[in-house]
């Protein structure tokens, strides 16, 4: 049997460790810029490039944690992100509001986690121009997000769920629940 990638990353952890901890001598704005240009260094040197570089830059980060090429993050400094967690190609994922993300998610390619949003109140200037709101996300552990989704502000999804390719997002996920659909509605309990 092939030996999974936290297996093998297991021989490097002593290593990885290093890194984080020389690159805390970085100043945060420049951690900043590198975060951003390493955003589609392709394989594993850009997923430990990113890695390192979250690690300093959020408010806390796990062990084994693959953000993939191609994903953007916003808020970095109000993200929590536990152990065994992947970020897919294609996400954008905006913590400006609070996000914390559990342990053992994955979360598929094209998949949106938004905890901002724009308000409409203001009639005398376009909604685009209205203030923001922010609604913090909690997305407990062992959580499959399907690819495609998208999950907005406010939203709790309970431990051992799965959220189907598409779904959209707008109210708390029960525990051991799959939800699916636009909006999402639950599909049956696991």
């Amino acid at each position: 049997m092939a030996s999974s990638g936290r297996e093998k990353l297991k021989k490097f952890n002593l290593i990885v460790k290093l890194l984080v901890i020389l690159n805390k001598i970085v100043p945060r704005f420049i951690n900043k810029r590198l975060f951003i240009y390493s955003r589609n260094v392709s394989g594993k040197i850009g997923m430990l490039i990113r890695y390192v570089i979250f690690k300093n830059l959020s408010l806390s980060c796990g062990d084994n944690v693959s953000i993939h090429e191609g994903v953007f993050l916003k808020g970095l400094n109000t993200m929590e992100i536990g152990t065994n967690v992947s970020i897919h190609s294609m996400c954008y994922i905006d913590g400006t509001g609070g996000l914390k993300i559990g342990n053992d998610v994955s979360i598929a390619h094209s998949s949106t986690i938004m905890t901002t949003s724009h308000t409409y109140n203001n009639t005398s200037v376009p909604i685009k121009y209205n203030d923001a709101t922010k609604d913090p996300v909690l997305i407990e552990n062992d959580i499959w997000i399907g690819a495609g989704c998208r999950i907005l502000g406010g939203v709790v999804v309970g431990s051992r769920s799965i959220i189907a390719a598409g779904a959209v997002v707008n109210k708390a996920v029960e525990s051991h629940t799959i939800v699916g659909g636009i909006p999402s509605k639950k599909i049956k309990k696991i």
